[in-house]
């Protein structure tokens, strides 16, 4: 008798102490039967112990146990028995030796150890056997095989594979005691071996892990894992479908571009974990406006794509875009923190705008764009005019590339002038473009767009490479003069500014000194003062910084005094305007003079603007009054003319009349 809770012997008779191999029954029931059972056994007691409890039953089985080590295998026959305490036991007896081979037995192991579920059922789908694996698997009512199938007609399927082929094997859903589980089932044909009846023969294996994870990866393949939306490829897959149901239909389908104002700004001051709490919050807020008639997509970063139908109402795209600008007018609540975003959509509409979602993505794109350009917040559709503008953007792009690849631009230079003696001390390199079919082109239309895109780094490394040289040359004839040139910020962003300047100075013998590198006031403020930073490497390379059309960016002068500047550019601007406001030009010359700033005077027209700056200390001016830009060679022979004049005939400034350069 053996107390399957505590796993141990409570009783046995002579002949069972004898196959157990013990010296008395005292020291048999000491065994603790547990310490070498394996999970499956334990797994199958339970099972008998669970049937014991529910009827009154009693079966017979090959059972294999291991005195001291080795193997004696018995026909055993199992019956329940309740114990005083309330308790079923179960009376094992021993109905004497097998004669089966050692392959059989094997087998019989093998069925009672394995993870696979092996079942047997007659020809009508009623339970003839079923291994340990399979027993631990079926609910205790679900005694037919149709009745394990969650969905009959995975069940209506094998019967039928069944009868035609003798064999079925599918992945379905079938009913468990964990719930409803992925079996792959496989069934076939065969006969009892005890009543010689046709029957079958059913082998089970748990997917579910699989299935689950399979299922995983499809979702993560075509969704968004941050917000749960559909991802690009889940749009570019379904949004034609939408596309072909509306034209059947006979509407009209906008899709709108989104993405969210100066997104950049909170990942970058908050972090991206803020980030990241507002994009779900977005997400949640375009689910909730667009609802079940549209569908809404995350492209990735702040892009969001967003698919409406317009029914019969002509008005539908409107209203909803006013209403995605009105469900961003409540500020975000992220954690702890206040926040007010808001988005610029661009719209495209089909048919009119194009049949393809390739298209309709590209047209609302150029919308959203003209959005950001008229002052984000607000939604703008697509228009000829538009897609006219992009394409020449495009022509544009693509003449740039060739210009650098056939070495059409060239560098022009515009003098910086003395005030006191009015000589030539120095030449700002300043680039223009010889088109083959357009003539000379100003940076105004090319540099903004090589701002956009990488080619501002190839082409700023050609500026300061050519200057650099020019620099060189000009000091070997005698004409000691600085050449400043402007750094881009993406140039100043480029991890590799520092070396490309050390080796082009390195090559051509240029001092540092003489050499200034104008930067924008909002750029210097971007790159940061830390011993790292890149204006920190330039000021230990030796070169000179400047601070280019100071006053139009933050204009904090004493914010500028913690960077290494050398000199600062007033911005045309404020000399144009000397005559009625000169308070803001000369309250910045007083303070560089405080500061032991130099100061340059840009887009000086006038003599009396000249006078002006003169009088208040300002040591250089550039402009039309003396001179504009002009190539390399003019610029030479202005050089030549200035070193020819003996340096005594010097004139006052307010009675001079300088040479022209001339305008080009």
């Amino acid at each position: 008798m053996f107390d399957i809770d505590d796993s141990c012997v409570l009783w046995a008779n002579a002949a069972a102490i004898d196959v157990w191999q013990a010296a008395t029954l005292r020291e048999l029931r000491a065994r603790d039967m547990k310490s070498d059972m394996s999970a499956s056994v334990a797994k199958r007691l339970r099972q008998y112990q669970e049937d014991f409890e529910r009827t009154n039953i009693s079966f017979t089985e090959l059972w294999t146990i291991y005195p001291g080590g080795r193997p004696t295998t018995l026909h055993v026959r199992y019956s329940g028995v309740r114990l005083r305490n309330g308790r079923m036991a179960m009376l094992c007896e021993a109905l004497g030796e097998p004669s089966e081979t050692p392959e059989t037995l094997r087998s019989a192991e093998a069925l009672l150890h394995t993870q696979m579920m092996i079942s047997l059922y007659t020809e009508d789908g009623l339970l003839l056997y079923e291994n340990p694996a399979a027993r631990h698997t079926r609910e205790p009512n679900d005694r037919s095989l149709s009745a394990r199938y969650a969905d009959q007609n995975d069940f209506v399927q094998l019967s039928k594979t069944l009868s035609r082929d003798g064999e079925s094997r599918r992945i379905v859903r079938i009913r468990t005691t964990h719930g409803v589980r992925w079996h792959e089932v496989t069934a076939r044909r065969c006969r009892d071996a005890v009543t010689g009846s046709p029957a079958c023969l059913v082998s089970e294996v748990d997917l579910t892990d699989l299935k689950e994870t399979e299922e995983r990866a499809r979702f993560l393949a075509y969704h968004d894992v941050l917000t749960g939306l559909p991802n690009r490829t889940s749009a570019m897959r379904d949004f034609p479908m939408r596309l072909e149901a509306a034209l059947l239909a006979a509407e009209r389908v906008a899709i709108m571009f989104l993405d969210l104002d100066y997104f950049k700004t909170i990942n970058d001051s908050l972090g991206h974990s803020v980030g990241d709490e507002v994009l779900i919050e977005v997400a949640d807020r375009l689910k909730k406006v667009v609802g079940r008639s549209g569908a809404v997509a995350r492209l990735g970063g702040d892009e969001f794509l967003i698919m409406a139908r317009s029914g019969k109402r002509s008005d539908r795209f409107e209203r909803t875009a006013q209403a995605i600008l009105s469900a961003f007018a409540k500020p975000l609540k992220i954690s702890g923190r206040t926040l007010t975003i808001s988005p610029s959509i661009g719209i495209s509409v089909f048919p009119d705008d194009g049949s393809s979602i390739d298209a309709l993505m590209r047209h609302s794109d150029l919308a959203l764009y003209k959005a950001k350009e008229d002052g984000r917040n607000c939604f703008r559709y697509f228009t000829k005019s538009l897609q006219e503008r992009a394409q020449v953007r495009i022509d544009l792009e693509s003449d740039i590339r060739r210009a650098l690849h056939n070495q059409e631009f060239e560098l022009f230079f515009q003098p910086r002038v003395s005030t006191k003696t009015l000589q030539i001390v120095g030449a700002e390199a300043l680039i223009r473009w010889r088109h083959p079919l357009r003539g000379l082109i100003m940076p105004s239309e090319f540099i903004p767009l090589c701002e956009e895109t990488n080619m501002i780094n190839q082409l700023g490394d050609w500026v300061l490479e050519v200057a650099i040289e020019r620099q060189v040359s000009w000091r070997r004839k005698g004409y000691p003069l600085s050449i400043s040139a402007n750094l881009s910020p993406r140039q100043l962003r480029s991890r590799d500014v520092i070396a490309k300047l050390a080796a082009v100075m390195e090559r051509t013998g240029c001092a540092p000194g003489d050499i200034e590198l104008e930067i924008t006031e909002s750029t210097i403020m971007e790159s940061g003062q830390g011993p790292d930073g890149i204006i920190s490497q330039l000021k230990n390379l030796g070169v000179r910084l400047a601070i280019d059309d100071f006053g139009t960016g933050y204009s904090n002068l004493a914010y500028l005094q913690n960077f290494p500047i050398s000199c600062l550019k007033i911005d045309r601007s404020f000399i144009a305007e000397l005559t009625r406001n000169d308070a803001i030009a000369e309250f910045i010359i007083s303070m560089c003079r405080l500061m032991d700033i130099h100061v340059v005077a840009e887009g000086v027209e006038t003599l009396e603007q000249l006078n002006w700056l003169r009088a208040r200390g300002c040591q250089e001016f550039q402009g039309h009054y003396f001179g504009s830009a002009v190539p390399a060679a003019e610029f030479e022979r202005l050089l030549e003319l200035q070193h020819a004049l003996p340096k005594e005939t010097a004139i006052p400034v307010a009675d001079c009349q300088p040479v022209k350069a001339g305008h080009s």
